[in-house]
């Protein structure tokens, strides 16, 4: 499958083997230091490993006009998220020379929202989940002002199919102008460009970067202080550096080693995804119980101001009353001897019950001031239950340690 976008193009290369059996995604960033035969055998060897590959050809000019590196990360990520919506796997992005300038750095700020180009919140956290390893071979290409004549008069571009020593010239020219015209952007465009690059490691993923001394577009000590910075910040780095091999010459001169150190980068990766699938799984888990004690939380919030206001419409019916006992039931009560027979508390009882008790109205003055000094009006974490019954109808009874009990002998007192 054939996309492209505002500054370059990219495609697929499927594995032959079965949907389940691929591991993973592995995005190559080129640009135009690397052709066509160069760029098959590494498509050739994470499809040897069991990845897929989707290639990203950036065009010469997207490192001079960011726009169109936007535009081409973009459309990438739109593929991707289309892909990885029916089945999240792990997700290799591979630099190869320029292509970390010319495309890959966008896609870091387009998914962590630093770039004017955004996806939906979603099809953002599922890439960055997604991202367990990052390769850098012969990459990143420091970004100074004479970045295109360097290239343009480099032997890996005067090799490249179709070039010669006069269109190498022209590019020369061009490219010298370019750099010229565009010299006073170059230097917070190449500030971004590294601070994104560093930034890279918030994401997780295990670092691979692959350079030789023999390297004069992609200088050792560049590299090296590269890696340093991401160690620095608490990522995970693996340098392999040889002497004799050239820009993107790391593979063809030494296969066996490469591949290794390939190979169990890829492994690495798988272990890093299914970490983060797990504590995806957990935060997910968390979230869901979170939610739910919330809404028992409300549920009970609700119970208890229900049963409040039902407490506080006690009396207001037209045939409800208050029975108190009166004053001098009260003082008979209190005169009693202690040491009394028990045998007399029938006797008086029956005498008691003879005579109907004072009742007090709940519409009347002194109804309404013993409701509003004798009813709580919050009763929330009350333990309340019922026990019996009154006139045939049940009433509450209500435990909580509180001086209204004794307030309210007082008040019988004087009554």
């Amino acid at each position: 499958m054939l996309g492209s976008g505002g500054g370059g193009r990219f495609y697929w290369n499927r594995n032959d083997e079965s949907i389940e059996k691929v591991k993973g995604i592995v995005v190559l960033f080129v640009w135009v230091s690397i052709d066509e035969s160069q760029l098959s055998n590494y498509v050739n060897l994470y499809s040897s490993l069991g990845w897929n590959s989707l290639v990203c050809v950036a065009d010469f000019l997207n490192p001079f006009f960011p726009e169109r590196a936007t535009s081409l990360a973009f459309s990438l990520l739109n593929e991707l998220v289309e892909d990885l919506r029916s089945r999240p796997r792990p997700l290799v992005l591979a630099a190869f020379s320029g292509g970390s300038k010319a495309c890959m750095y966008k896609v870091f700020q387009i998914i962590e929202g630093a770039c004017e180009a955004q996806l939906n919140l979603d099809d953002s956290r599922l890439v960055m989940n997604c991202i367990s390893g990052q390769i850098y071979d012969s990459s990143p290409v420091d970004f100074t002002g004479d970045l295109g004549a360097r290239f343009a008069l480099h032997p890996t571009v005067l090799k490249m199919p179709g070039s010669a020593r006069l269109a190498s010239l022209v590019a020369k020219g061009v490219t010298s102008s370019l750099d010229a015209l565009f010299l006073t952007s170059f230097r917070s465009q190449r500030a971004e460009y590294w601070q994104t690059l560093h930034s890279s490691v918030s994401l997780g993923a295990p670092f691979l970067i692959l350079c030789s001394e023999n390297d004069d577009l992609a200088p050792y000590p560049i590299i090296y202080k590269f890696a340093r910075r991401l160690q620095d910040l608490g990522g995970h780095v693996r340098l392999v550096k040889w002497r004799g091999s050239t820009h993107i010459g790391h593979y063809q001169h030494c296969p066996i080693q490469y591949r290794a150190a390939v190979s169990k980068l890829l492994e690495h990766a798988l272990s890093v995804f299914s970490q983060k699938s797990r504590k995806l799984g957990e935060r997910t888990g968390m979230e869901g119980m979170h939610g739910e004690l919330s809404d028992l939380i409300c549920d009970l919030q609700n119970a208890a101001v229900d049963s409040n206001q039902s407490l506080r419409r006690v009396a207001l019916g037209p045939n409800d009353h208050f029975f108190l006992p009166s004053s001098a039931e009260y003082q008979t009560s209190n005169s009693t001897d202690s040491s009394g027979s028990l045998q007399d508390e029938p006797k008086e009882r029956s005498t008691q019950s003879s005579s109907p008790p004072p009742s007090i109205s709940a519409h009347s003055v002194l109804g309404q001031v013993l409701f509003d000094a004798c009813v709580p009006k919050n009763i929330e974490g009350w333990d309340i239950k019922f026990s019996g019954s009154l006139n045939g109808q049940p009433f509450a009874s209500a435990s909580k340690r509180s001086p209204l009990n004794a307030m309210k002998r007082i008040r019988r007192s004087r009554l």
